[in-house]
């Protein structure tokens, strides 16, 4: 499978303002250029004094440019002819003075010049604030964020954490993986805008006793790509975890459960709230009747060792409860089969009253990080040929979109 590049054809403006936080900037600009970015970088006098624009030019395959008076350009306009160029505009570090330019207006230097002259329609400004706690919370800087928002500038982060002067608070820039997921992110139509969305994902645990349990392989890789994709299409996303090691998406909500029987109240308290409940994770169906509080020893006589009976019960039917709501969402199920996998899931359809499922072969897609989807509704299927799973989370939230806007 090719490398994924969700940044192929798209041109961004790096502006760095003064700041510690300009070393990451390296990072970032190699993760842009990787994901198919064309990189055009332009710094302030005070970023110079902590990278160097060599560095920057190297990693970037542009030459870097420092002043607004630069002549290369034969109109001598490089904060026209750049901000034409451009398809959206990235200022990280952004300083308190760099965010003070921009509210007010100002265009002393190139990055407050260019971000000025820029086509906003269709060129928007990205701002990532990096500067010391106290300087982050003060009223003027506050103020000079609420005008930017009010403007439109996406303003992204602060982090709170340890800072470079040795003080611990707000005021961090966000980590370049950070950054890089939420350009990304900035460029995807915001299909799901408005609405509240809730994902379960992963698997579900039962316990048997302290130390065993009954579970499945479901890394939940598929439905946290499903909270990342609906995040950026605009949704205000909850996502309910099992137990995976997985980062969670930027902008989601997070509610982590256990068993299946935690995972069904956690869902049964959000569920109204939501306008769309996509049903990814593999619950097990059927838990032990009841957990024991020690562990199960064997019990050896003879040579031959006892073996414990298991009494199981059923598990709640979480997507077919949700389904049944008075005031139901828009309810999308998955199926994780073995074999026969449209007759399986046209029958989940049907006893489930959902709309639609979402099928794949799960042997073939626990834990991987691509997948091959096939959705199936009352009228028909259709497959989505394997990709990346955050490729097909996408599309999916695009086939979503266009059944919320249905009549």
């Amino acid at each position: 499978m090719s490398e994924v590049q969700p940044l192929s054809g798209k041109h961004i403006l790096l502006g760095l303002s003064g700041g510690v936080a300009c070393y990451k900037v390296a990072e970032l600009t190699r993760l842009l250029v990787k994901a198919g970015a064309r990189v055009q970088v332009m710094m302030s006098a005070a970023a110079q004094a902590f990278i160097t624009p060599t560095t920057l030019q190297a990693l970037s395959g542009q030459a870097v440019y420092v002043d607004q008076w630069d002549a290369r350009p034969d109109n001598a306009m490089a904060h026209i002819n750049l901000s034409r160029e451009a398809d959206l505009m990235l200022i990280a570090p952004a300083s308190a003075d760099m965010l003070a330019k921009l509210a007010l207006g100002r265009a002393d230097e190139l990055l407050s010049l260019t971000a000025l002259a820029r086509p906003r329609e269709r060129c928007p400004l990205l701002v990532a604030p990096a500067m010391n706690r106290e300087m982050w919370s003060h009223p003027a800087t506050q103020r000079h964020v609420a005008q930017l928002l009010q403007d439109g500038t996406q303003v992204l982060g602060p982090a709170s954490g340890d800072q470079a002067c040795g003080e611990v608070g707000d005021g961090r820039m966000l980590e370049p993986h950070e950054l890089f997921t939420l350009v990304v992110a900035a460029f995807e139509p915001k299909l799901l805008q408005g609405r509240r969305v809730l994902i379960t994902a992963g698997p579900t645990y039962e316990a048997i006793d302290p130390v065993r349990g009954i579970t499945n392989r479901s890394s939940g890789k598929m439905g946290f790509a499903l909270a990342r994709a609906c995040a950026d299409a605009g949704a205000e996303v909850c996502l309910v975890a099992g137990p995976v090691h997985l980062p969670t998406p930027l902008g989601v909500q997070r509610v982590d459960v256990l068993s299946a029987q935690d995972m069904h109240a956690a869902v049964m308290a959000r569920a109204a709230d939501c306008s769309v409940f996509i049903a990814t994770a593999a619950v097990a169906d059927w838990r032990p009747a009841q957990a024991h509080e020690q562990k199960l020893k064997k019990n050896a006589e003879a040579g031959q060792a006892k073996l414990p009976q298991l009494e199981l019960a059923e598990n709640p039917d979480i997507l077919a409860q949700v389904a049944r709501l008075p005031a139901a969402p828009f309810c999308v199920g998955f199926a994780a089969e073995s074999h026969d996998l449209l007759k399986h899931a046209r029958e989940k359809l049907v006893r489930k009253q959902v709309p639609l499922i979402v099928a794949n072969i799960g042997p073939a897609t626990f834990g991987q990080d691509d997948n091959a989807l096939l959705l199936v509704d009352a009228r028909g299927q259709r497959e989505l040929s394997r990709a990346d799973k955050l490729s097909l989370a996408r599309e999916l939230v695009r086939d979503i979109a266009l059944r919320l806007d249905q009549p």
